[in-house]
């Protein structure tokens, strides 16, 4: 059975403000556990949804360490006591997350240091879920998607009909459209993007008419 379409697993959306940004609760109904994949903001909302839904928080996962998908990070770790992983090479600019604000002009809090680093290849697992860690540096250079199944948290890297920016420090737009042909749409046409912005789409759709790849 597909992942998208097994009852048994929880995976709920929330946008959060001020930039939009996609924060996922993806879990099970039957073991009670989820992991978070970028806590971009509103932590109170996002903690307030895990409880709704009676889930034990077991890992935070960041796609990568921009302060729009690690704001809320802080006090969801704390008030959960969920380990949290990135990518090393994105370990500073998370931590160092007041420095993003400050360019920003958005007051952000530092974060402590991640509890283990996300690796190309590393498989987190939840139960009898498995969410596979897959690097893919354009957006910044420790940039990774979760894969579990037919379903793809794409983070910053690929949207509905676009892609993420490249002008920021550890962007390049070659290494971005290289992660993306050779990572992403090596994966079946059918596999499911939830990215860090905007609707769903799948692999697929964004093969044929993403006019950055059509």
């Amino acid at each position: 059975m597909k992942v998208s379409e097994n009852p048994d697993v929880i995976l709920e959306v929330l946008e959060v403000s001020p930039f939009l940004e996609n924060t996922y609760v993806f879990g099970k109904k039957s073991t009670k556990e989820c992991v978070i994949i970028d806590p971009g903001d509103e932590p109170d909302r996002i903690l307030r949804t895990v409880n709704f839904l009676g889930l034990t928080v077991k890992y935070i996962l960041l796609t990568h360490g921009h302060l729009d998908h690690v704001a809320g990070c802080g006090k969801v770790r704390k008030e959960t006591g969920a380990r949290v992983g990135i990518h090393r090479l994105d370990e500073e600019m998370f931590v160092n997350a007041s420095r993003q604000g400050y360019i920003l002009g958005f007051p952000a809090q530092d974060q402590d240091p991640p509890d283990f680093y996300l690796e190309d290849g590393d498989v987190v697992t939840l139960g009898d879920l498995d969410i596979s860690v897959i690097h893919t540096p354009g957006h910044t250079r420790g940039g990774v998607c979760f894969l579990c199944g037919d379903v793809l948290f794409s983070g910053d890297l690929l949207f509905a009909g676009s892609i993420g920016r490249t002008d920021l420090p550890g962007g390049s737009y070659e290494t971005l459209i290289r992660s993306v042909v050779e990572r992403v749409f090596t994966l079946p046409d059918e596999t499911l993007v939830f990215p860090g912005h905007g609707p769903r789409t799948s692999v697929g759709v964004e093969k044929r008419y993403n006019p950055f790849f059509a």
